[in-house]
């Protein structure tokens, strides 16, 4: 889950990041009482899933209440990349000395977590990582280790940081660590991570992404899950309580797992065809998992055809075979539907799925043969 910047703000907080103090609002008329609440000047910034909100006229610095007024009229109904601004932050201006990079996040390769610190704050890091690579210091750490303070002190002495904030700095970057791995982050970046005028180390902005599958261990969750920005298929697969994100290709995806699901996507696009979507749906493969699959792949005007690739393990085979007539007898289905199913009883499964194969219910023996087809039936890359 992607948190907007207040509530990253807020997330970080509440593990003792110093942060702004501001209010969330929608509305012109709060955004001057919250102006008025954390004195002036304020800033005052459009709350997307996006970046580059300051390009975009997102973000704007206000010295009194009438330009506070024109600044949250203009920026709410903003539209930045596609995206509509419903809600704006408003938090006190920092004096800023200089700024700083910092986070952490998960390199999956070297199975332990990735912190990067970088003197060149308050830009995009890609461009940094593109223009100065060697400006940004990178540490590795063992989750079971964890990070201590003096590693911590030399990874801020590696990236160049001024000496004299350094035990500020060490200080946010200890915290930024627990909110990362006892929050159950994916990512916890700070950009930029300011010095202030009076030497204290500041989190400026906040861009958090929460495991979803932890929300089960946090209370209060559902109200970062109530602000995810998902399309209208993806709404309606939540709200079946599917795995899915909406693509734009022309071949609709069902596997049961997530790395099958990936390699589906990655086979459909080896043979020429691009993915409607990606949607796991786990060890599931029943009647009503299945059906709902069905029911949201179908809605999807841009898809041709589907492909519903299934390796079966503690699921068998029969089970799947049956969950897939039973679907299909609830579903209307306007694509053609190509099967693979392997594993577990999966000869069962096909013996009970042979004698309703059509022009619009085909099997095929192989992934990569389910693939070719599913794209060929849905007329080649979208």
């Amino acid at each position: 889950m992607d948190l907007l910047e207040y509530q990253g703000k807020e997330f970080f907080a509440s593990f003792g990041i110093p942060t702004s103090e501001g209010t969330a609002v929608t509305d012109v008329d709060a955004a001057v009482v919250a102006a008025d609440a954390v004195g002036y000047p304020v800033v005052v910034k459009a709350q997307v899933h996006v970046g580059g909100r300051g390009k975009a006229g997102g973000v704007k610095l206000a010295n009194d209440a009438d330009e506070v007024r024109l600044h949250a009229g203009n920026i709410l109904g903003l539209d930045i990349k596609g995206h509509i601004v419903r809600t704006v932050w408003v938090e006190h201006a920092s004096d800023i000395a200089t700024e700083y990079y910092a986070s952490f996040t998960l390199d999956r390769s070297a199975k332990k977590h990735l912190g990067m610190l970088s003197a060149q704050g308050g830009v995009e890091i890609e461009a940094v990582a593109e223009s100065d690579p060697d400006a940004i210091a990178k540490i590795w750490i063992d989750p079971v280790d964890g990070l201590s303070e003096q590693t911590c002190r030399d990874w801020v002495a590696a990236a160049k940081l001024d000496p004299a904030s350094a035990d500020d700095v060490v200080a946010l970057l200890l915290k930024l660590y627990t909110a990362y791995t006892e929050g159950d982050a994916d990512l916890c970046e700070v950009n930029p991570l300011i010095i202030t005028t009076a030497g204290k180390a500041h989190a400026l902005d906040a861009k958090v992404t929460l495991d979803a599958n932890a929300e089960y261990r946090h209370e209060g969750w559902d109200v970062y899950a109530a602000t995810q920005l998902r399309d209208e298929r993806e709404e309606a697969a939540h709200a079946k309580g599917l795995n899915y994100v909406g693509l734009d290709g022309s071949v609709g995806i069902i596997a049961n797992g997530a790395g099958l699901a990936m390699s589906t996507l990655d086979v459909v696009n080896q043979v020429g065809g691009s993915a409607a979507n990606f949607l796991d749906i786990g060890g599931g493969a029943n009647a009503d998992v299945m059906a709902g699959a069905l029911e949201i792949i179908n809605r999807d005007p841009r898809v041709k055809s589907i492909f519903i690739n299934i390796f079966g393990g503690i699921t068998r085979g029969e089970e799947v075979a049956k969950g897939i007539l039973e679907a299909l007898e609830r579903v209307e289905i306007t694509s053609p539907i190509v099967i693979r199913l392997d594993g577990t009883n999966a000869t069962e499964g096909r013996a009970m799925l042979e004698p309703h194969l059509s022009d619009m219910l085909q099997s095929q023996p192989t992934m990569l043969d389910a693939a070719r087809r599913a794209v060929e039936l849905a007329g080649g890359r979208s």
